[in-house]
């Protein structure tokens, strides 16, 4: 189609002899169609190209970026068809196949098509441009995909961070072992599992060694997904090029590491990430949590706070001393919501310390110290450094027994803020919690000002909400009155290339917020357990993770499968 295509421009003035003549010396020198480089060159917009090539040979155009394509459908024209000859499958319909062609023109890829399909094929237009981004996006994204990447990704922008120290081995294993954890097919497959986790905003990185197999999972908006199967015999190195990677003994294999690595990507853009080796059955599981310093959102307004919950939150973090609570099971967010509620505190006239297992992000003005028991570092030896230290504000990392309890349950009650964390199901199990660890219930009184439980439920896809035929009783036995099921308008993700087909994309906090009221206080006194301390809360007004559930599937934010997921009926 070339020449004729160039010849058909100049006689329509749509291009000059010259610039033809340009574009068919980058076409000799870099290969593509000439179409391609006519755009790539300036000489021609995209659509002016498709437009002519429309009313040339009689064919629709369309833009590709209108249409959401079925990944069947594409996968109906395999992915070295589609890539030679510039083309993608748009739709079926019947003994049909609508395929979108860069050149019309082309009967052989026409042909090509008819035979490998058995459909009769219709040809419309689109762009190349267009044409290539489908083809990216629909066919999976195989290791050529992101040579681009990781060519860019110097080797040596991979900082390490600290990792423990191992026993002293013989230099003689170290170096066999480094050697083949150096070679480039396992350092290029290291770098597209990292970069390709970051691509798809994993939190987690599972690399898992069984008997028979070997397998590596993202735990994408708290879900695991199986993303690749490395070969059996590249275990071993793999292994050990993460730990070389966070500057972890290689030599140890018997015993668990915890290490942490930097990567550099570019425009200034950095990516931590906190990696654990555990020796099972059959080698080593590495897992590496990502932390994202751009993506931590620090701001309560958009965490998922009701506008009542966040004004008990912030009116007692504001208050000038007391311990306020967060609660959830691991990966429910709640030190997203003490940072947030840090930074929100975090003013030039006020001393805040925080003691963290592991510190998993630097917070400027704020003085952080990362617990080492191994050497006696632990939440109640910080503690006690801290009140040594003229705090405003302590944060502990998590309150797992009596000493620590004791020590921030003291400082509450001499003018400071603490704010901390437990492991229960609901906020008035927390008050339980601690009278179980040994506290006496008049210091729990004196102390607590504030509870809150979190849950993270994953938030329906903007990109392909749809309604979801949800019966009212079902509705009603979640929890919501039959007035406002009535009215309910539930949503589900259909699922599409935004959200990897999974119809979730991000997550929002489901918040319970109990304000320690004196009518709680009394109870706490007279002995009252969590299942009655929940009862009167709610009469107080309390909103349970259940109520907070169903307002955001109220607001179209999530769907009710996650409600009922995340969350316990009142």
């Amino acid at each position: 189609m070339g020449n004729r295509l160039g010849q058909l421009l100049v006689r329509e003035n749509m291009i000059t002899l010259a610039e033809l003549k340009k574009a068919q010396d980058l076409q000799s020198k870099e290969g593509g169609r000439l179409a391609y480089n006519l755009t790539k060159l300036g000489y021609l917009a995209e659509s002016e190209l498709t437009d002519f090539l429309s009313r040339q040979y009689g064919i629709p155009n369309i833009n590709l970026a209108d249409f959401d394509l079925d990944p069947a459908v594409v996968r109906l024209i395999p992915k070295e068809v589609a890539e030679k000859h510039s083309l993608v499958a748009v739709n079926r319909a019947g003994n049909s196949i609508i395929v979108a062609m860069a050149d019309p023109s082309n009967i052989f890829a026409v042909d090509d098509i008819k035979f490998l399909t058995g459909y009769n094929v219709e040809v419309v237009v689109a762009s190349e441009t267009a044409i290539r981004e489908a083809i990216a996006a629909h066919y999976g994204e195989e290791m050529h995909d992101y040579e681009e990447i990781m060519d860019g990704l110097d080797e040596q922008q991979i900082e390490f961070g600290e990792g423990g120290e191992g026993e002293e081995v013989s230099e003689g294993t170290i170096v066999d072992i480094e050697n083949q954890a150096e070679e480039a097919p396992v350092v290029k497959l290291v770098n597209l599992m990292l970069i390709d986790a970051i691509k798809k905003h994993a939190s987690d990185i599972h690399v898992e060694v069984y008997e028979k197999l070997f397998r590596v999972r993202y735990r994408i908006d708290g879900v695991l997904y199986e993303v690749m199967k490395p070969p059996m015999r590249l275990k071993n190195a793999i292994v050990s090029r993460l730990k070389i990677m966070s500057n972890l003994d290689i030599a140890e294999r018997r015993l668990p590491q915890d290490g942490r690595m930097k990567l550099k990507l570019g425009k200034g853009r950095e990516m931590d990430f906190r990696v654990s080796v555990l020796p099972t059955l059959f080698g080593e599981k590495v897992v590496m949590r990502l932390l994202d310093k751009e993506n931590l959102q620090l701001d309560m307004t958009k965490l998922g706070f009701d506008p009542t919950p966040l004004k008990d939150f912030t009116d007692a973090i504001h208050r000038p001393w007391g311990m306020v609570l967060v609660t959830g099971p691991t990966g429910s967010g709640k030190t997203t919501t003490l940072y947030s509620a840090l930074t929100d505190l975090n003013q030039p006239d006020v001393n805040i310390s925080t003691a963290e297992d592991p510190v998993e992000f630097q917070l400027m003005g704020i003085n952080q110290v990362h617990m080492h028991e191994d050497i006696g570092l632990n939440f109640a030896s910080s503690l006690r450094a801290f009140l040594r230290q003229d705090p405003d504000i302590i944060m502990v990392g998590e309150i797992r027994d009596f000493e620590t309890a004791e020590i921030a349950i003291k400082a509450a009650l001499t003018g400071h803020v603490v704010l901390s964390t437990l492991h229960t199901n609901d906020a008035p199990s927390s008050i339980s919690r601690l009278l179980n660890m040994g506290v006496e219930p008049f210091l729990v009184v004196a102390s607590v000002v504030c509870v809150i439980a979190q849950r993270l439920a994953r938030r329906v896809c903007k990109e392909c909400k749809e309604p979801e035929e949800v019966q009212i009783k079902a509705l009603i036995d979640a929890g919501l009155d039959p007035e406002r099921a009535e009215k309910a308008e539930p949503v589900k993700g259909k699922g599409c290339k935004v959200c990897n087909n999974t119809g979730y994309k991000g997550r929002v906090a489901l918040y319970e917020v109990m304000p320690f009221h004196d009518e709680l206080k009394d109870f706490v006194l007279n002995g009252a357990s969590a299942v009655e301390l929940k009862r009167e809360a709610i009469r107080l007004g309390m909103q349970t993770l259940r109520a907070s559930g169903l307002n955001k599937l109220l607001e179209q934010v999530t769907s009710l499968s996650e409600v009922l997921r995340n969350t316990a009926p009142d």
